[in-house]
């Protein structure tokens, strides 16, 4: 089973950019298809973006065109690069890993987006 740690959070200004990194130990990383999720204060905690384990992604709405997810195999890394940030972007953002009906979820990395 992985696990996953995120990192790259923290406080950027409007119309910046981040990267967030999730990286996974364990066995069989490559199989896993890896989402982002993230939870703005006092709300629920929403889908951001996939890749599977084919390389396809997909995208919320809300941040298409701005987000973009990609994975290195090799070094059991997936990214967020997160840009033209907005303050509604402010969130903890979590990264999760899929295989058949098992999830597991990383510990978060908190976001915030303001002057």
């Amino acid at each position: 089973q992985l696990q996953l740690v995120e990192s790259g959070g923290g406080l950027v200004q409007p119309g910046g950019s981040l990267r967030l990194s999730c990286a996974a130990s364990g066995r069989d990383f490559r199989l896993y298809a890896m989402d982002w999720y993230r939870q703005p204060p006092g709300k629920e905690r929403e889908w951001v973006a996939r890749i599977t384990s084919g390389a396809n992604t997909n995208y919320a709405d809300s941040v298409k065109g701005g987000f973009t997810i990609s994975s290195d195999n090799a070094k059991n890394t997936v990214y967020l690069q997160m840009n033209s940030l907005k303050p509604e972007d402010t969130a903890d953002y979590y990264c999760s890993a899929t295989l058949n009906s098992l999830r597991i979820w990383g510990q978060g990395t908190q976001v915030t987006v303001s002057s």
